[in-house]
């Protein structure tokens, strides 16, 4: 993620005012309360880390990395953008991977 758009998402939460939400926020919300985790398969190919979701309802979130731990924090932005929900949001959205089901879903 690049740090010009971190910078506009942060930049965007403080004039909106703590009170503020995001509709892809509450969204989200509703989607993981409806239809749990987002799974994922993962493959490694020309030594990228990448993961398909199985289960997403609106299409298919697709990202990769150099390795698990970047995949990792990839997959978790990968839902927030797949929702518009701003990265300054992450705190808030809280996104967790869940057991042992390679499934991702709000705390």
């Amino acid at each position: 993620m690049s740090i010009i758009k971190q910078t506009k998402d942060y930049l965007a939460k403080t004039l909106a005012g703590s009170r503020f939400v995001p509709q892809g926020l509450f969204e989200a919300s509703e989607y993981f309360r409806h239809n749990g985790p987002i799974k994922f398969e993962f493959k490694i190919e020309n030594d990228q880390h990448i993961a398909i979701s199985t289960n997403f309802r609106y299409g298919s979130i697709v990202t990769s990395g150099k390795d698990v731990e970047e995949l990792e924090k990839n997959i978790k932005d990968a839902i927030l953008t797949s929702f518009d929900i701003p990265s300054s949001y992450a705190k808030e959205a809280n996104i967790l991977k869940v057991g042992q089901e390679r499934g991702y879903a709000f705390a």
